[in-house]
Order: C-alpha cells, then structure tokens, then sequence
C-alpha cells in the first residue's frame, strides 16, 4: 500500500509540475490507473487486478510515438481448496512494472502500440523480474487516454497474462 501512495504522490507531483512544460510540443506526462483480468496460468491463482502509475508519450514525425510508464500493478491470490481437504490461500502477486514501446497512430484518435519492459515483483507471492510484451489498441481525445491491451509477464516457464483497460490523463 505504501507503494501505491508513493506513486500517487509522484504522478500528483509530475501533473502539477507538467503546465510549466506545456510549451513542448508533442511530449506529454500524466498519471493513469488499469485493472487486469487474468488468463491463463495466472487465473488459475489469482483474482482480478488493479494499477497505477505515470506515463509519458513523445511524438515522432510522421504517425510514430514512443511511449514509456512506470508503475504498480497487484493481483490478490486466491484460496484453492485441497482435493485431500483443506485450503492453501494463494499470496498477492505485486509488482511494479516498467515498460517502453512505439506507438503507431493510422488516424488522429486511434493508435495501436507495442511495449516491452520488465515486472519487478515484490512480497512474497513472486520474487525477481518477468519480461513483460504488451501489444494493445487505444484512443486519445483532449489529453484523456482510454487503452485495451494483452500483457504477458513471461519468467520460468510461467505466462502471467491478462486482458487489461487503462485509463489515463497526459498532460
């Protein structure tokens, strides 16, 4: 939880901060939040989850961008019942994942965009980092950005993936 609140406190920062940076065209900085429903393996373990971070976007020429966000991201575990009787709770699945990518915009308000990254867990329901490949298709209208996408945390054979919506302010 302290986690959240410190990233809060940072995109809180960074958006006050921002309209004194306003003059640059093409860059723009802001907070977001995202819920993730799992697939796969990770279903099997865990429940719905939820997010927040800040990102930033930089025009290129052309239709091209380049995009980057840093983050929190937890999964709550579940608790499985035993076939031998009993139950084992699963624990939350915290990390905080850092990605950059393009993005390819075929017409004003629609993009679709490519990131790749790293999930750095945190707690004990996993240790060390996951590669992190997230594809997905968005639209942006008056600094409101609303994005669908496909994330897989891939470590050791296991394919933590989810079906994501983010919602974001870029400034």
């Amino acid at each position: 939880m302290k986690y959240l609140l410190a990233i809060c406190i940072m995109a809180i920062t960074l958006s006050v901060a921002t309209p004194a940076s306003a003059q640059l065209k093409g860059f723009s900085i802001g907070p977001y939040v995202e819920a993730g429903w799992p697939l796969s393996d990770l279903k099997e373990t865990h429940k719905q989850g939820f997010g927040g971070g800040v990102s930033a976007d930089i025009r290129l020429p052309g239709k091209i961008g380049l995009t980057g966000s840093a983050g929190y991201m937890q999964f709550n575990g579940k608790t499985l019942v035993n076939p031998e009787g009993g139950e084992t709770n699963i624990p939350d699945l915290k990390a905080f994942p850092i990605r950059a990518g393009l993005k390819y915009r075929p017409a004003p308000l629609i993009y679709f965009k490519l990131e790749g990254g790293a999930a750095n867990f945190t707690g004990s329901g996993a240790s060390g980092s996951a590669f992190i490949l997230s594809p997905g298709i968005g639209l942006r209208i008056l600094g409101i950005d609303v994005q669908a996408k496909y994330e897989a945390w891939l470590k050791d054979g296991m394919n933590n993936a989810f079906w994501g919506l983010r919602a974001g302010l870029n400034l």
